[in-house]
């Protein structure tokens, strides 16, 4: 892929300014600017960024229908009525379900929880689990990061007698389920002054207003904000405001005293005595959680993550481990055949989104694909496979384009959807996928802007190997949590050369480890560019070429400092390539 490099040089106001708030702050000029590009520009605003509190939390009950869905728990707890805790098999729906039924759990006995088998039941609400809700004498299920559009199964719940309260962050449609309650700050009817709530998310604030409402201490609910910190992450949920406040509080508790079911993984995966992040959540503990439901049944996850023993808790681990194994042998093999089709396809040259299908893809591993192919080619994707008479599918978007409404543009030809702008499912007639087809990329073709189908990197700042050093990495680690909305910072170092010492590594050679000096210093920096193994031949020829990359801690280092490279761009393109550097 060739990334676009955005970077503008700051004018002298802009230099001016950045230097004043700097001052005011204690931070460098540099960190005061990056802030000040991320719309924090008074001394009230970066203590709120850089000091999140807990007491900033919005009050639940500014959310429509809290008031209502606390009533009904609490009448289900006074009338000693089964209430069933649901939600999706994906992370934030298994960390929702383990938030509700914990926390429940602590007052009340006659609770249990269920999650949907994904190849038996599908997505969301099952009749399946209806029927077995009635057979164990539920009359109260509470449904987390699913529910908003399952009309059919809650109506035929309602006429059995058992209410539902949805706690949902996807889109809703004009109609809605007959809910005694629905939480869900989408709406376009709820005024909550924040939208971006995971599923986790809107399950923890029920919590709140319940304990709020029943005159619960706030400090019963900080052991649970772990599992809102994993939910914020995996889901790419915003990390701003709300969010922030949630996953902030939420790594310190996953670092310091995780929930037994973490703890157990976050040792599986070599976590431990770490200060963990967001990416950690990412890219190490979010697809574990992620495994069972992708490979077997998504229960697993949660009888791991509300289990309180830890030798069991670490042999379920162990064996979760094994699905994330799995899973990434399937997920290596399903992308490369896709990634095949793709190249034998000329045509999609000529298209602005991809959409492809293979019966005997597996059903639990099309998402991951879909958002490789779009990092890949940087266009909306949807991956589908067979079920039946049906094509279930995933889809994935890039940056600024809402591949909801283009799904939604096409919704007599579906049987279900749902989801958000960058990330929805979908469901339809395996013979009716050529006109999906064609109709979804003539719709992302008539909608989608030039400027959405480029890979941009967006420069923060212009650095030299000299300026890098542990206080600036430590200031920069204060901008965190790191996600959507608040990315990490990029910086970009230009004249780049390899010290002699660079390699390629990995377990199929795709990585590159470097050590590189600049032509401005004699520092040298480590660094890993993964997956550009490619040009290791032009690194190694000691030619001169550029950067652009975060920086993280080095692991095998103490205390060092390495650069975790995002692009590189050789001095031969130059003249080809697309970048708005000076």
């Amino acid at each position: 892929m060739h990334f676009k490099w955005n970077y503008k040089t700051p004018t002298p106001v802009q230099k001016k300014a950045a230097e004043d708030f700097g001052a005011k702050l204690g931070l460098s000029p540099m960190l005061a600017d990056i802030l000040i590009q991320r719309g924090i520009t008074t001394e009230s605003a970066a203590k709120r960024f850089f000091r999140p509190q807990l007491n900033d939390l919005i009050n639940p009950f500014l959310m429509k229908d809290m008031d209502v869905a606390v009533d009904r728990l609490n009448d289900a707890m006074g009338r000693k009525e089964r209430i069933m805790v649901y939600g999706d098999y994906d992370v934030d729906g298994c960390t929702a379900v383990t938030v509700v039924y914990k926390f429940l759990q602590q007052f009340y006995s006659n609770v249990d929880y269920y999650i949907p088998d994904r190849y038996d039941e599908g997505y969301g609400v099952s009749f399946k689990g209806i029927k077995y809700a009635q057979e164990t004498g539920v009359k109260l299920i509470i449904i987390l990061d699913c529910g908003i559009k399952a009309i059919k199964e809650i109506s035929y719940a309602k006429e059995l007698g058992i209410d539902f309260i949805i706690c949902d962050h996807h889109v809703p449609d004009e109609e809605v389920p007959p809910a005694v309650a629905i939480l869900n700050p989408k709406r376009e009817d709820d005024s909550y002054p924040f939208k971006h709530l995971s599923g986790c998310g809107v399950g923890f604030k029920f919590m709140q207003a319940f304990a709020k409402n029943n005159g619960i201490s706030f400090s019963r609910l900080i052991p649970l904000l772990d599992f809102c910190a994993v939910s914020i992450a995996a889901d790419l949920v915003p990390v701003v405001e709300e969010n922030r406040i949630l996953a902030y509080y939420g790594l310190r508790q996953l670092s310091q005293n995780p929930n037994i079911g973490l703890k157990a993984i976050i040792d599986t995966c070599g976590l431990s005595g770490r200060i963990l992040t967001m990416s950690d959540i990412v890219f190490k503990i979010g697809p574990r959680i992620n495994a069972s439901g992708r490979m077997e049944n998504g229960r697993e996850s949660v009888d791991l993550l509300v289990e309180k023993d830890y030798i069991n808790a670490l042999e379920a681990a162990k064996h979760i481990n094994e699905y994330n194994e799995q899973r990434k042998d399937i997920d290596k093999q399903m992308t490369e055949e896709a990634n095949q089709i793709v190249s034998r396809i000329e045509s999609q040259k000529r298209h602005s989104s991809i959409v492809l299908y293979d019966e005997n893809w597996k059903k639990g591993v099309i998402g991951i694909v879909a958002s490789r192919l779009t990092e890949i080619y940087f266009r909306p994707t949807i991956i589908l496979t067979k079920d039946g008479d049906l094509a279930t599918g995933s889809a994935r978007s890039v940056s600024g384009f809402d591949v909801y409404s283009a799904i939604k543009s096409c919704r007599d030809l579906l049987t279900s959807f749902g989801g958000h702008t960058y990330a929805t499912g979908l469901t339809l007639k395996w013979k009716d996928l050529p006109e999906f087809k064609r109709r979804f990329q003539q719709y992302v073709e008539d909608h989608i802007k030039p400027e959405q189908t480029e890979a941009i990197l967006n420069v923060d700042a212009m650095l030299n190997f000299k300026d890098i050093t542990r206080k600036l990495y430590t200031d920069i680690k204060k901008l965190g949590p790191f996600g959507p909305m608040n990315p990490k910072p990029l910086f970009c170092t230009m004249d780049v050369y390899d010290f002699g010492t660079s390699k390629v590594v990995g377990r199929d050679q795709e990585h590159i480890k470097l050590e590189l000096i600049d032509s401005k210093s004699n520092n040298v920096m480590s660094g890993i560019a993964f997956g550009q193994s490619g040009l290791a031949r032009y690194i190694k020829s000691r030619r001169g070429f550029d950067i652009v990359y975060t920086l993280e801690d080095n692991v095998f280092k103490r205390n060092d400092v390495q650069l975790q490279i995002e692009d590189i761009r050789l001095k031969e393109d130059e003249s080809s390539s697309q970048t708005t550097l000076p």
